[in-house]
């Protein structure tokens, strides 16, 4: 099963201010898009158990025109503070990488 880090073009992650983070998935296609769009580990449901947040506080925008799915969560602790080991959250998208994605279904 391909991973996402296989499929996407290009994943990042970023602050959306001292309390969110926000993670952009690019796709190269509109079939990409598609897919990454219907791919179980990208639902709130998969990011709010991954990222050890309330499932309320998982908002996901979709855009096609870019073909960028935009993911984003509370931090669980405030940029820049004591206990913050990222403090530009640039590495919160790695644990997506690996993530499984099937294959779509034939239409």
């Amino acid at each position: 099963m391909p991973l996402l880090k296989d499929i996407a073009k290009y994943v990042r992650s970023k602050n959306a201010g001292p309390f969110w983070v926000t993670i952009d998935i690019f796709c190269e296609d509109e079939p990409t898009f598609r897919q990454l769009c219907a791919a179980e580990p990208l639902k709130p449901e998969a990011l709010a158990r991954l990222y050890g947040v309330a499932l309320e506080h998982v908002a996901i925008f979709r855009d096609e025109p870019l073909k960028v799915i935009k993911i984003s969560f509370p931090r669980a602790v405030a940029q820049g503070s004591t206990q913050d080991a990222d403090s530009h959250a640039g590495q919160y998208f790695v644990p997506l990488l690996n993530m499984p994605i099937c294959a779509p279904t034939p239409e």
